[in-house]
């Protein structure tokens, strides 16, 4: 590896972006090319990232690599640095490899003092601009290098403005510029107990290193955290001789898109001042231009600018945003760098390229942030209307909605009869609260993570969620939350924003989501390329009518627990959990069946040739009765009612020892899943006889089922058997009783116990499909109960680096996925055809998803409104690694096997 640490801008290219950073490389590339841009040089990320590992300041041998830079960029200007009569200026500006635009730091005319500002002055004829840039450095400088309060070069600045009688920064007269000079060197030297250093070497050395330190400030370790850009990549420090667009009304500066970043339409978009530095128009206080208004002002310049932005184009092969300076009447371009854009207009500019023949398919769906369509398939607010935000919790759920706050389920459904639109607000969610949830256009909870329970079912249901908002406290009694001081009553109107996690006061206007066509082509040629199928999770037929509209490939998973939510279904679930006998709960279980048998028809009907996963009954049985909090303070309330009264005390005294002998001290690894169906086989025997009566009368009516019936939380190979055993006894009665007619399906497990993943190659025989349901995995390999960790101590990890991502959002390749791979290869060494997919929320991740498809598995399952977003990231993934697959560890296959 080359020792060399400083790059000068002609020894560069594109293809060293890792290392000169994409500013440093780009303006490399756009010198080699010819282009105007001015000269410098670049000192690398590895530079930077030495510089943090020593912890000693500039290395020797970097700061003589910088000098030797410096002295070839003074012979190539015909300027000395330093020189009291003819100095060199420069700027020095950050430059990561990953685009991180506004992050990190800029110093701007570094090279003047009390000598070279006469000189500069001399020099361009312009004294009035010499001291302007002086007075720019210094204000610069403070505030960058030596972390002083902007607020305090203001202040002084606009005393002076008060005292010329002036309100615009150019008004300022030279006279007024030479007097701030030494008030901003005092305002320095009070603040950060040091002078303005004359020494124009200095300035140079202690701008780098507030550049490089600027890689860790926290606006820049945000903006990495939100967008999963790697801490180790560093910043490169870009070095460049000064153009000045404040040099008179020949000059000027600017910002231009080769493309429309809002909409996408190919047409140049920007702005531009006259007289003005970069700074200018990144601090607003001077209104600027439309770009095509410089064709008036400036008609060549601007001829030259649309040639430059048009090559720049073609060159690059995307949108560019491209900073300039015109000095003299002369275009100067500063830098270029692929443009951001909205996640609409990234759709539309992909498109737009393919059919202009610029980029290929591939190209255009590579270019597209997957994360952006969840956005972009949900409604938005309108930010301009944003005025305040009360809370930040856990964005959840993205979209957007706006409704009278309530603070209780059923609340909500009277509310909702009425009319009114309603955001549900709970401390947490359990699953009686679903109507609620279900009548509600958004959810807001104090606790919880990106993966409880109302964060799954409003991902599912494509309603906007804010979990996880420790800031509220909400008192049920007095119908009301309070955030600090603030009081939100019941019936006052609030916004959330499901996609940033905001809670915003008032009823903001939203903007609604909308498929394009240009979406919907990229989504085929997507389809054309992936290699991984993209199923859908779905619990009623609504669910899956939306799949289907967005593509979904079948129904990955069906949880048969939603199915018992609905106000008219709940109480028949708890008379069957509530039940003193089999003969008792076999009562319920004859109720609830045709509820169940009528939704798997509606699937069925709506996935007509398509396959349909049914999970059977996986939560334990006290999520369907009331909190016993609850319970005791109905009681309560009781206690001084009437003799009438009395039976409705017993009634509540025996739900409240039922909901004393279903407490577990740990439910998630208690009776629920395979261990209930084994313990109760009558529930698990009701919903087997509701699946083949549903998909018999399916058949009759020409609908082509083709079902997979899952058994959830296996960790044994006997208890797939027993219940194997148990499906295909009912199946056959079932049918037989419909006059023999064949219902092809499919039995296999969801593994979410890691000794079931060890264990595969036992399972294996008994399973015709591995359903990974990575949530449950992760947290038992983990040994994280995730609302906990989530609420409690997982941003803290993340924040000090003990973890890289949130596993329960990213799916942890080395551990889970290590489980995943050794039961997938250990499933096929002994059914080779055994069909794998996933079904937790990471299967809507795009990493996730790129790890399942180098894993091999056939399909990945997410909720229908993200579907898009999987369908475009298993096409990236298929494009990134082809058909080849991660190379599997020798992976030895347990031989004991069950009963």
């Amino acid at each position: 590896m080359s020792s060399k640490q400083v790059f000068g801008f002609q020894e560069g290219n594109a293809q060293m972006k890792d290392l000169l950073g994409g500013k440093g490389a780009h303006l490399a590339e756009m010198t080699r090319s010819g282009l105007p841009v001015p000269p410098g040089f670049t000192l690398s990320t590895a530079a930077c990232l030495s510089y943090f590992k020593t912890g000693n300041g500039l290395s020797d041998s970097l700061w003589g690599e910088t000098l030797s830079a410096l002295e070839r960029l003074e012979s190539d200007r015909g300027q000395r640095f330093g020189d009291p009569i003819n100095p060199l200026l420069v700027s020095v500006r950050s430059g990561s490899v990953s685009s991180m635009p506004g992050m990190m730091d800029t110093i701007l005319n570094l090279g003047l003092n009390d000598q070279t500002v006469q000189g500069l002055s001399q020099q361009t004829g312009h004294a009035r601009f010499a001291y302007d840039c002086y007075r720019r450095l210094l204000q610069m400088f403070g505030n960058v290098v030596l972390g002083i309060s902007g607020h305090h070069f203001e202040k002084i600045f606009n005393q002076m403005k008060q005292k010329e009688g002036v309100t615009q920064d150019q008004d300022v007269s030279l006279e007024g510029l030479q007097q701030l000079i030494p008030e901003f060197k005092r305002c320095i030297q009070a603040h950060a107990g040091r002078g303005f250093p004359e020494d124009v070497h200095e300035q140079l050395r202690l701008a780098i290193e507030a550049v490089f330190q600027s890689w860790n400030n926290s606006r820049a370790q945000i903006y990495r955290k939100i967008n999963r850009i790697p801490d180790n990549q560093g910043t490169a420090v870009n070095i460049q001789s000064m153009v000045f667009g404040n040099m008179g009304m020949d000059c000027g500066t600017g910002v231009v898109f080769t493309r429309n970043p809002s909409t996408g339409a190919s047409e140049l978009f920007g702005e531009y001042l006259i007289n003005a530095q970069g700074e200018d128009v990144v601090a607003g206080a001077r209104t600027p231009q439309p770009v095509a208004s410089l064709h008036n002002e400036m008609p060549e310049v601007y001829e030259e600018l649309v040639r430059v932005a048009k090559r720049l184009e073609q060159h690059y092969k995307d949108m560019q945003d491209i900073e300039f300076t015109v000095e003299k009447g002369r275009l100067y371009i500063l830098q270029t760098r692929n443009g951001k854009r909205n996640a609409q207009s990234a759709v539309t500019i992909a498109v737009n390229l393919v059919k202009e023949g610029i980029i290929s398919k591939e190209d255009a769906l590579q270019r597209i942030e997957v994360s952006h369509l969840d956005r972009l398939l949900h409604r938005g607010i309108d930010e301009m209307e944003v005025k305040e935000v009360l809370a930040i919790g856990l964005p959840a759920s993205p979209g957007a909605a706006a409704g009278q706050i309530v603070f209780h389920a059923d609340v909500a459904m009277e509310w909702s009869q009425e009319g009114k639109k309603v955001i549900l607000a709970r401390p947490e969610t359990t699953p009686e609260d679903i109507q609620g949830v279900l009548v509600s256009e958004g959810i807001v909870t104090c606790r919880g993570g990106m993966t409880s329970h109302a964060a799954v079912v409003a991902r599912g249901m494509g309603k906007p969620c804010v979990c996880g908002c420790e800031d509220i406290k909400i008192d049920e009694e007095l119908k009301q939350m309070t955030v600090g001081s603030r009081i939100v009553r019941e019936g006052d109107w609030v916004t959330i924003d499901g996609a940033s996690g905001r809670v915003i006061p008032g009823e903001i206007p939203l903007r609604e989501a909308e498929i394009t066509e240009e979406l919907s082509e990229l989504l085929e040629w997507a389809d054309s390329i992936r290699k991984l199928k993209v199923r859908a999770n779905a619990d009623n037929p609504h669910d899956a009518k939306v799949a289907k509209q967005f593509g979904a490939q079948g129904i990955g998973l069906c949880r048969t627990e939603h199915m018992f939510f609905s106000p008219t279904r709940l109480p028949v679930v708890q008379q069957m959990i509530l039940a003193e006998d089999i003969e008792e709960r076999a009562l319920a279980l004859d109720q609830l069946l045709p509820m169940q048998q009528a939704d798997f028809e509606g699937m069925f009907g709506e996935m007509n040739g398509l396959p349909v996963t049914i999970r059977l009954l996986d939560p334990p049985l006290h999520e369907f009765l009331p909190k016993e909090k609850e319970l005791q303070k109905k009681l309560e309330e009781l206690k001084l009612a009437p003799e009438e009264k009395e039976e409705e005390k017993k009634a509540i005294h025996a739900l409240i020892r039922k909901v004393h002998s279903l407490e577990e001290t740990n439910p998630m690894l208690g009776q629920r899943g395979c261990r209930l169906g084994i313990v109760y086989p009558e529930i698990y025997e009701m919903q087997v006889e509701a699946i083949f009566r549903a998909a018999s009368r399916c058949l009759d009516r020409g609908v082509e089922v083709k079902l997979e019936i899952m058994v959830p939380l296996v960790g044994h190979v006997n208890e797939l058997i027993t219940l194997r055993k148990m499906i295909d006894t009912v199946a056959k009665q079932i049918l037989e009783e419909g006059n023999g007619k064949e219902v092809p399906y499919q039995v296999g497990t969801m593994i979410e116990v890691p000794r079931a993943a060890l264990t595969a190659g036992q399972i294996a025989p008994y399973a015709d499909f591995f359903s990974f349901g990575t949530n449950d995995l992760t947290q038992m390999t983990y040994g994280y109960s995730r609302d906990d960790a989530e609420g409690k101590f997982l941003t803290h990890y993340q924040d000090h680096k003990i973890l890289p991502n949130n596993p329960f959002q990213v799916l942890d390749p080395d551990g889970v996925g290590l489980l995943i791979e050794w039961a997938v290869t250990s499933g096929k060494s002994v059914k080779p055809a055994i069909k794998t997919g996933i079904c937790g929320e990471h299967g809507g991740d795009k990493d996730s998803i790129f790890f399942c498809h180098r894993t091999g598995l056939d399909y990945v399952s997410c909720s229908p409104f993200r579907l898009p977003l999987a369908r475009i990231a298993a096409a990236q993934a298929a494009i990134t690694y082809g058909d080849k697959a991660a190379p599997k560890q020798s992976i030895p296959i347990l031989s004991k096997g069950g009963v």
